[in-house]
This record gives C-alpha cells, structure tokens and sequence, in this order.
C-alpha cells in the first residue's frame, strides 16, 4: 500500500514539495525561492519557467531525501498563489510573458474603466468580486491589449491561460485544467454554476478558448498521471487542487459554517467557511469558493485578503536592511515596550479588505526623534496585526456571529511574539496547529481522500493537533488606544495616487 501523499505548493515568493504520511505529518520536504521581478513601481512579475524548474528542484530533492519510489506515492495535491496570470503557447509550452503576479496593480486604469462602464455590479453579483487589480481576468485583458501579437494568437486558439497551479498541472501531466478555487479568483467564473461565464467573457473580451477546464478541487478521476520523463520519474495520479489559502482552510479542518483560519505568508489571508450559501458581503470582503470535493456541491467561504504580511518583513530585509533575517524580527521588537506612537501601513500595492483602494500606497507615521529600527521593526509586525483586525471585524459584521477564537497557519507563525501581539490587538484567542504549513497539508488531503488514503473528512479531523495557544495580555482601553491610531495612519494613505 502506499505510504505517502505529496504535496507541490507554489507561493508567492518560493516553492516548495513536501510528503506526509497518513497521521498528517511532514516526512520529507525541500524549498526554493523564485526572483521577484519589479520592472516598475507597482508592477510585480515572476519568470514562470523559473517557477516550474524550482518545482522541478524541489520534487527531485524530497524523493532523494527519502528514496520514493512509484509504489511510495498514493496521489499529488497542487496548491499555488492564486491570481497569477500566465499565458503560454499551446504547443511549445513556453510562456509568451513574464507572469503577472496578484500583486501587480497596472491593471488599475482597466479595473476603474469598467466600473465607470457600469460593470461593477455585474462582476460582484456573478463573480462576488469588486472590480480590483488583485484578479486574473483583468491581467489577461492587460496582457492581450499590451503585448504585441497576443490578441491576435489567442483569436487563433494558439495561447493558453492559467493561474500557477494550471501552469504546473499542464507540465507535469499535460492536461489544461485547474479548480473552482482558482477559477472563482479570475473574476471570470460564475460562482452558482462553477463555469465559465460568456457575460464576463465578453466585458473583459477575453476568448474562452484561453481558459482551463474547471474540475473539482479533489477529483477521483485526476487531472492527469505525471509524464514518466518528469521529475517525478513515473506515472502518479494528480487528483487534487486548491488555490493557497483554500488549502490551508482544509489544512486547518475549517469543514463546518462558522469556521475560520488566518494564513499569514506573503500576504495574509482570513476564510470563514459559509457552507452551501454564497453570502455577498457588505463590508469590503470576497465571496469565493472554499472547496468542491469530488461531486458534491461546492463549499464557499468568505475572505479577506491583505496584500502585505510576511513581505512587509522582507521589505525591511532587503530594501530598509534593518534586520538580516525574519527571526531577528521578532527579538529586535521583543526590546522595547512598544512601537512609541509610531505606525507602519505597508499599502505598497494599494489596500485590499475591507478598502479596496488602489490609491493608497505605504506611510510611516508618528515619527519622533525617540523612535529607532526596533521601534518600526515592532509597527511592521503590527501593522500585521492590525490589519487582520480590520478584516475580522468586517468578518464578524457580514456572519453576525463574533470569533471566538482564530487558527492561525503560515510561515510568520514561527514568530511566537507576533502571535501574541495578534491575540493582544484582537483581543481574541489564537491557536496554532502543530503542522503551522497547513497550505501544502492542505494539498494533500485534497489529493489523498480523491484516492481513498484518508477516507473522509472525520480522518482529516484525527489529525489536528494543537501546537499552542495565546490569550489577549493587554486591557481594552489600550487595546482600543493602538486600533484608533492604526485607523488614523490607515487615511493618511488614501488619495496618494492620483488618477
């Protein structure tokens, strides 16, 4: 029988394999970073051929650590940043450009376009999405308008189009395909139907001919067998798919209405699991889907999606050179009481929930002569914190039912201060999951109950474990001293672009 699940998660800033058993735990991994490509100021680009050979890299560096072979390996789960926007050729297999990754906001004269067109309404009611340049199906209508030859190529039926996990599903099997998770962040799919939809094809003039098929997120019948050539070196099945933060909602068992997980990565990423029910929110979050298992009907979820998290730690890295590794974050803002008044809002790429505001860029504020690196080192890890506020909140006011307590997953978790400054500026229990990479866990129990290694859901929930857990240390007056200084610095962002 076979003994492992593996798991290819493809993020924002690095990819990684990673193979479990069937308790959940982590038996091999390995990891590589990918460049961060700014050809200006606000655009952001990944070279997708350096993407697939990092997952190259890292596939044949975790089977040599254990010696896998074919008869090892049950099943292959895919989890990819989402939004990211590739188009390649349909039979060289080469990218026609630099990927367009979610954080790129050049696709903002497209996004304000439509909605003075009128189309805002249509996208949210269909899509559950604001007109926003985070999505997919603008990047494609930039990339068609502004490369030369690219039009008319798609017309031809010659181009394809995917997010990173279709991207990588097509070279490891050659199937063009991708999940409804995915699909539900291109602004192009209908949430009620799970389809393409020709309506929101034709506003953004994008050919359907472009776009992947859309399979469930677990599929008993595959997405494809790996190519016997690839890295992988046979032939397994590459059953499940799910966008980054739907993989870490799985990760994390949120399986019943009600319940959330914040993700903290690149960026940082709060679901709330809605059930059967598509709830369109009034204060500033998506509607999106949260996973489709098989042929069952569709999970959604509510999200808010904050754009800088743990890159706000590696912009102090490489760009300020305050501290020489992300750990070093956490001692330096161990060293003073308190950030001394001052406020850190990393809007580098505009502010997404509850705001959507392309406008806004980044402030430092409350700057006196007393304040010193610890003091913004501190206001950086809580600016994480407080914009997760702004996001439970909005949460709380769209469900009516207040969080009681938040699973938190993601590299940042390591940071054991950061978690309490969470559960301080909450004022909110936070807990922490013994396998703190639940994204790529995430993966593979997508891929693993598609083949009968874990039989149900009720499996996945023995495997949860608590790593540990953090109660609020600070009362409610300084709680909402710090909020209402936060929310100060957050207008001083807005209307700093102009149109």
């Amino acid at each position: 029988m076979p003994q492992y699940v593996a798991a290819i998660d493809s993020g924002t800033t690095s990819t990684r394999c990673m193979l479990f058993d069937h308790a959940g735990s982590v038996v091999a991994s390995d990891q590589r970073e990918h460049e961060q490509i700014f050809p200006r100021s606000g655009w952001v680009e990944h070279n997708p051929a350096e993407i697939w050979q990092r997952t190259e890299q890292v596939i044949r560096a975790t089977l040599d650590k254990t010696g896998v072979n074919a008869a090892d390996i049950a099943a292959i789960g895919v989890t990819n940043q989402r939004e990211t926007t590739i188009l390649w050729d349909r039979r060289t297999g080469e990218a026609v450009h630099n990927a367009l990754v979610w954080q790129d906001t050049r696709t903002d004269r497209i996004c304000k376009e439509l909605e003075a067109a009128g189309h805002a309404e249509t996208f949210y009611r269909k899509a559950g999405l604001p007109l926003a340049t985070y999505f997919s199906g603008p990047k494609i209508r930039w990339l068609l308008d502004n490369i030369p030859g690219l039009r008319a190529r798609a017309a031809a039926g010659d181009l394809l189009f995917g997010t990173v996990d279709s991207w990588l599903i097509w070279h490891l099997t050659g199937q063009h395909v991708t999940d409804p998770t995915n699909a539900s962040r291109t602004m192009l799919m209908d949430l009620e139907t799970l389809d393409w939809d020709d309506e929101l094809l034709g506003i953004l003039e994008i050919p359907r001919s472009l776009l992947p098929q859309i399979r469930p997120s677990s599929a008993p019948r595959f997405y494809g067998m790996t190519r016997s050539d690839g890295p992988f070196g046979g032939a397994f099945p590459v059953c499940g798919d799910l966008g980054d933060q739907q993989a870490a909602t799985v990760g994390q068992n949120c399986f019943a209405p009600g319940e959330a997980k914040n993700t903290y990565g690149t960026g940082c990423f709060m679901l709330l699991n809605t059930g059967a029910e598509i709830v369109h929110s009034r204060n500033g979050l998506l509607t999106t889907v949260c996973y489709q298992f098989a042929d069952a009907y569709p999970v959604y979820a509510l999200e808010g999606s904050i754009a800088m998290a743990g890159a706000t730690i590696q912009w102090l890295r490489d760009n300020l050179q305050l501290i020489q590794n992300a750990a070093e974050s956490e001692t330096i803002a161990q060293s003073v009481q308190d950030a001394g008044g001052c406020y850190l809002v990393p809007a580098f790429s505009g502010l997404y929930a509850p705001y959507w505001r392309s406008d806004a860029r980044g402030v430092l504020v409350g700057l006196t002569r007393y304040i010193n690196r610890a003091h913004i080192v501190r206001a950086a890890l809580e600016s994480i914190c407080y914009q997760t506020r702004e996001v439970l909140e909005a949460m709380n006011a769209d469900s009516g039912v207040p969080l009681k307590a938040l699973k938190v997953d993601g590299g940042a978790t390591a940071n054991n201060f950061l978690m309490q400054l969470q559960a301080d500026i909450l004022g909110t229990e936070v807990i922490r999951p013994r396998v703190a990479e639940t994204t790529s866990l995430g993966a593979a129990y997508a891929a693993g109950l598609a083949v009968g290694y874990w039989e149900n859901l009720d499996a996945l929930r023995d495997n949860w474990q608590m790593d540990r857990r953090w109660q609020p240390q600070i009362d409610e007056a300084r709680r909402e001293s710090g909020f209402a200084g936060w929310k100060k610095a957050v207008a001083r962002t807005l209307d700093w672009v102009e149109p």
